[in-house]
C-alpha cells in the first residue's frame, strides 16, 4: 500500500514504515503530523486518483527529530575588481516516520 502526498510544494511517494525528510516545522519530537493533502492512493491493486485530492484520505506520521541537509557553498566573485565572497547554507529538515494511511 502506498500513498502520493504533497507537502510545502512538493510531492512524496510513501508507504507504512518509510522515514522522510520534510520542510522544517515546530514541533517536538514523538508529535503527530497528518498529512491531508493526498493526491492518490494504491492499496492491494485498486488505485484511486484524487480530484485534486482524495476524500477522506490521510497520512499519520510521527516526528522524529531535526535534521540538517548537506552543505552548500554559495560563492560570488567579481573579476578584475578584487571582490570575492565564500558563504555557505545548509537547510534545516523535520524527520518523520510514516505510520498509517487512511484510504
Amino acid at each position: 500500500m502506498y500513498a502520493i502526498i504533497a507537502d510545502s510544494g512538493k510531492q512524496f511517494k510513501v508507504e507504512e514504515g518509510l522515514t522522510l525528510e520534510i520542510d522544517l516545522r515546530d514541533v517536538a519530537e514523538g508529535d503527530k503530523i497528518t498529512f491531508d493533502r493526498v493526491l492518490a492512493v494504491s492499496s492491494e491493486g485498486n488505485f484511486r486518483l484524487g480530484q485534486p485530492t482524495v476524500a477522506g484520505a490521510s497520512v499519520q506520521a510521527t516526528v522524529v527529530g531535526m535534521v540538517k541537509g548537506p552543505k552548500l557553498v554559495v560563492q560570488k566573485f567579481r573579476r578584475r575588481k578584487n571582490s570575492r565572497r565564500k558563504t555557505g547554507h545548509r537547510q534545516k529538515y523535520t524527520k518523520v516516520v510514516i505510520e498509517k494511511i487512511v484510504a
